[in-house]
């Protein structure tokens, strides 16, 4: 259960794609045909283990090759295409890092400025003594900054997500930052109702940190949080105004959503949860959660969108900025929300990220990962761009919990065999 909004990071896909000759790969571009991809996405779809699959590759800033197979429900008529809609969840995290980094560019964020400067709730935190037997807590040594928040650094919980009692009180007091159902599910959705953004600030405040700011990496609400400080320091109405202005509009992503309009609701797929390996329904076009406006746009799980979209935001990240001849993003901007920006103390050993780095709400590859930046979101869904490959890459897909098929495991072993065979194609 607590899986089910977790985001991993899809580590194997950098190591294949960096330990490739570069020259021969990008020699062999734009590729034909992706035949592992193909392959991978044509078995799950016809072994209807999901309704639908697509998956986006491109280099550079050239137009992706698309393979989609499936349809957008199993119930649904309509083929999986790249206008699709689909729920980002945890890949969510990494445009709310951009956003933030462009704020950050422009002096109205400061990277290690403290959240209690947007949000006074946060000037007097507590840390839990062990936060997976109790509550009991102790006066932090130091404030939680925006550069915590952006690397998952802060300390805060997660609830459903997190494996402690900080976090089962996050649940409790409806501190809870995700949309799945209209229905009650057991452990899910089963709490208090989400409040609006400065309820939520104000009841998360009250709540003791699972670790002392800056000192251990833990997955957690921040991005949700760092959401809500963007609003403040833009004079936005609220995050999903801020990125519609600033990068949804001139990057052209006319798909991204935090509510999904009821003139694109037909292309909105299906949401499924896995039981003993049978795909049920929890949350269809009609009647779908995401067809009301949320409490507050959630920047670590609340966005919709297209694989058309998300691409052309990872085009943008490839070109420093610039997508088509346009510049969308200062480079300047990219090169922060693309780098480490995890505080030097920062540990990350026995983690999922452990052995990588961290930027603006995405992993940061190291060493044989050089050049990636990206996440993958809870129902299946993931995106990177391999800044050194020009590369990016990412799947669109539709069930719960996540780790339920190895599909984020496959498919970057998928690409990478791909991509192996163009570097020892005759040149």
């Amino acid at each position: 259960r607590r899986a089910l909004l977790r985001g991993a990071s899809l580590l194997g896909g950098g190591a294949m794609l960096a330990g490739l000759p570069l020259a021969r790969v990008l020699a062999a571009a734009p590729p034909q045909n992706w035949a592992n991809v193909t392959a991978l996405v044509e078995r799950y779809v016809a072994q209807r283990k999901v309704s639908g699959m697509i998956a986006a590759l491109g280099w550079q800033q050239a137009p992706p090759l698309y393979i989609a197979r499936g349809r957008e429900g199993f119930d649904d008529k309509d083929p999986n295409g790249p206008d699709s809609l689909f729920r980002c969840y945890s890949m969510t995290k990494p445009l709310t890092g951009m956003a933030a980094a462009i704020l950050i560019e422009e002096g109205k964020l400061k990277l290690d400025q403290p959240l209690a400067d947007f949000a006074p709730e946060f000037a007097r935190m507590q840390v839990a003594v062990d936060p997976k037997v109790g509550l009991d807590a102790r006066p932090t040594d130091r404030l939680i900054t925006i550069r915590h928040l952006l690397t998952h650094t802060a300390g805060l919980g997660y609830a459903v997500v997190g494996k402690e009692k900080v976090s089962d009180r996050l649940k409790q007091l409806g501190v809870n930052p995700g949309l799945v159902s209209r229905r009650r599910l057991p452990g899910i959705n089963d709490g208090p109702p989400t409040p609006g953004p400065d309820e939520f600030l104000r009841r998360a405040a009250t709540v003791p940190l699972v670790a002392e700011p800056g000192t251990k990496w833990r997955y957690s609400m921040a991005l949700d949080v760092l959401g809500i400080v963007i609003a403040r320091a833009s004079g936005t109405r609220g995050l999903d105004q801020f990125l519609q202005e600033r990068l949804f509009g001139p990057a052209g992503m006319t798909n991204s959503f935090f509510q999904v309009p009821g003139a694109a609701q037909g292309r909105l797929t299906t949401n499924y949860v896995l039981l003993g390996g049978v795909p049920l329904p929890i949350d269809r076009p009609a009647g779908s959660i995401y067809d009301t406006p949320p409490p507050f746009a959630f920047g670590g799980s609340g966005l919709v969108s297209s694989p058309a979209d998300y691409d052309r935001f990872l085009a943008m990240v490839l070109g420093m900025g610039m997508l088509n001849g346009k510049r969308v993003v200062s480079e300047a901007a990219v090169r922060l929300a693309t780098s480490d920006l995890l505080p030097p103390e920062a540990d990350l050993t026995g983690t999922f990220v452990a052995g990588q780095r961290f930027g603006a709400g995405a992993v940061v590859g190291s060493g044989k990962d050089q050049g990636l930046w990206g996440w993958s979101g809870a129902a299946g869904t993931v995106g990177f761009a391999q800044t050194r490959l020009g590369l990016r890459t990412s799947l669109f897909v539709q069930y719960m919990p996540q780790d339920k098929l190895p599909i984020l495991k496959e498919f970057p072993i998928a690409v990478g065999a791909d991509l192996t065979a163009m570097g020892h194609a005759p040149q």
